[in-house]
C-alpha cells in the first residue's frame, strides 16, 4: 500500500503515513521510543477482532460524528463477512499538514501497543488511495457528550458521573503510568459499549515522555490546539510558558469534564482565550457549578441547605432549566444534589498549581469513587436508557468522495 501498511492488533510493523518524508530510521526510533505497556487483557475477546482490509468488507451505514478538527469523518458500519458492527474513521490525508500527519502516524503507532478495558482500541488500520480507515469496536451508547444532549440535556445525576469518570480515569492511570500524556480528555472523547463499558478516545492528541529511551517529567511541546477543545485544557497548557506541562495537565481536564457531566454544559465555552486563562488562573478555584464559567444564557446553579441532604453533609441544589420537549430524553427531576466527594475530587483536580492535584492513580481511591465496585458495567446500564435501537439498510460500497467534507461539524464522536 503506497502510504501506510495495514496492520491489526496482532501485527507489530507501522509504516510512515508519508514514507517518502520518513526514514526508516525515524520509524524505528518511534518505535524504540514507544513505552513498554503492561500487557493487561484486551476489552475484546481475540477471536471478536475484525482484521480485514479489504474495503468491499465494509458497508458503511450512516454517519455519526466528526472529528481531528473536521477531517475525520466517523461511521457505523457492518463488516459483511461476520455481521459484526464496528465503527469506522476515515480521513483524507491530503487534507493533512505535516503536524497532523504526525499526530495521526504517533496515535497509530502508540495505540498498538495499548492492552486496557478502557483505552478505545484500534482493530485495523489501511489506507485506501489517500484515505485512512481506521476500524474499531461499535460503542452503542456513543459518547458521554451525545448522551448529554440526547438524554440529560441538564446534566447526569451524580452516581451516573461517578460510573463514567471511573472508567475514563482508569484508562488515564493506564496512560499516564505508561508515559503518555492524553491531553484532550473532554466528554466527546469518553465512549460507552453497549454493555456499559466506558473507554476513552482521542488518541490522536497523546503525547509521549519518552524521548530516545528516556521518560521526561515535563513537555514543551505545544501544538495548535483548536478553539473547541481550550475550555478543557489546563492553565499551564494555555500558558505555553518555560515551565511547560506534565500529566498533571489531564488531571484539570478531568475536573472540567465532571462539570461538564453535572451541567450538561461546557465551562468556558464562549469565552476568549484571555478571558477564560484569567479566569483558570484565578484564585481560590472556583466552585465546579459556578455560573460565571458557564454560558450567560443557560440554567443557574446555586448552593442551598434546603436540597436533600447526601447524608455526608450539606448538600448543593442544582436548578434546572426550562425542560425541552424532546420526548426521547430522560425526565430529570427539577433539581439535583451533588455531595461533598464530589465537590471535593472537582476541586482537586482544578487546583491551579499542577502538583497539588492527585496522579490519576490516586485519584481512584478518591472518597468519591469508595462507592465503586470492578462490576460495575451492569450498574451503569440500570442508569442509562435502553440500548438506542439500530435500523440498518443495504448501502453501496464506499467509494472515494471528489471533494472535501462539509464545513458542519458534529463532535460527538472525535478521532
Amino acid at each position: 500500500m503506497s502510504l501506510l501498511d495495514c496492520f491489526c492488533t496482532s501485527r507489530t510493523q507501522v509504516e510512515s503515513l508519508r514514507p517518502e518524508k520518513q526514514s526508516e530510521t525515524s520509524i524505528h526510533q518511534h518505535l524504540v521510543d514507544a513505552p513498554t505497556f503492561s500487557q493487561l487483557p484486551p476489552s475484546t475477546r481475540a477471536k471478536d477482532v475484525i482484521c480485514s482490509t479489504n474495503v468491499s468488507h465494509y458497508e458503511l451505514q450512516v454517519e455519526i460524528g466528526r472529528g481531528f478538527d473536521n477531517l475525520t469523518t466517523v461511521h457505523l458500519a457492518r463488516h459483511t463477512p461476520t455481521g459484526t458492527l464496528v465503527t469506522i474513521k476515515i480521513t483524507n490525508l491530503e487534507n493533512c499538514t505535516d503536524e497532523r500527519l504526525n499526530a495521526l502516524q504517533k496515535a497509530v503507532i502508540l495505540s498498538h501497543f495499548f492492552r486496557h478495558p478502557n483505552i478505545t482500541t484500534y482493530w485495523t488500520v489501511f489506507t485506501v488511495g489517500s484515505w485512512l480507515w481506521v476500524i474499531s469496536p461499535f460503542m452503542a451508547y456513543g459518547s458521554a457528550s451525545q448522551l448529554l444532549k440526547t438524554y440529560f440535556p441538564e446534566g447526569m445525576n451524580e452516581t451516573l458521573i461517578r460510573n463514567i469518570l471511573f472508567g475514563a480515569v482508569r484508562g488515564l492511570s493506564y496512560l499516564h503510568q505508561n508515559g503518555c500524556i492524553h491531553r484532550s480528555i473532554k466528554a466527546s472523547h469518553i465512549l460507552i459499549s453497549g454493555d456499559g463499558l466506558v473507554t476513552l478516545s482521542g488518541l490522536s492528541h497523546l503525547h509521549s515522555l519518552v524521548k530516545h529511551g528516556q521518560r521526561h517529567r515535563a513537555v514543551y511541546d505545544f501544538p495548535q490546539f483548536s478553539t473547541s477543545v481550550q475550555p478543557w485544557l489546563s492553565p499551564e497548557l494555555l500558558r505555553q510558558d518555560l515551565h511547560g506541562y506534565n500529566v498533571k495537565s489531564d488531571i484539570y481536564s478531568v475536573g472540567i469534564t465532571a462539570c461538564e457531566l453535572a451541567s450538561g454544559q461546557v465551562p468556558f465555552q464562549d469565552m476568549h482565550r484571555t478571558q477564560m486563562l484569567l479566569q483558570k488562573l484565578k484564585g481560590p478555584p472556583y466552585s465546579p457549578l459556578d455560573v460565571s464559567i458557564f454560558p450567560q444564557s443557560e440554567s443557574r446553579m446555586k448552593n442551598s441547605r434546603s436540597g436533600v441532604d447526601s447524608g455526608i453533609g450539606e448538600s448543593v441544589l442544582v436548578s434546572s432549566g426550562t425542560h425541552t420537549g424532546n420526548s426521547d430524553r430522560l425526565q430529570t427531576p427539577s433539581s439535583k444534589t451533588f455531595s461533598p466527594a464530589f465537590f471535593s475530587l472537582v476541586q482537586l483536580c482544578l487546583q491551579q498549581d499542577p502538583e497539588k492535584r492527585p496522579s490519576a492513580s490516586s485519584l481512584l481511591s478518591h472518597v468519591f469513587f469508595k462507592q465503586m465496585k470492578e462490576e460495575s458495567q451492569d450498574s451503569i446500564l440500570s442508569l442509562l436508557p435502553p440500548k438506542p435501537s439500530i435500523a440498518l439498510s443495504p448501502v453501496s460500497p464506499w467509494t472515494e468522495p471528489e471533494c472535501d467534507f462539509p464545513d458542519e461539524k458534529d463532535l460527538n464522536w472525535e478521532f
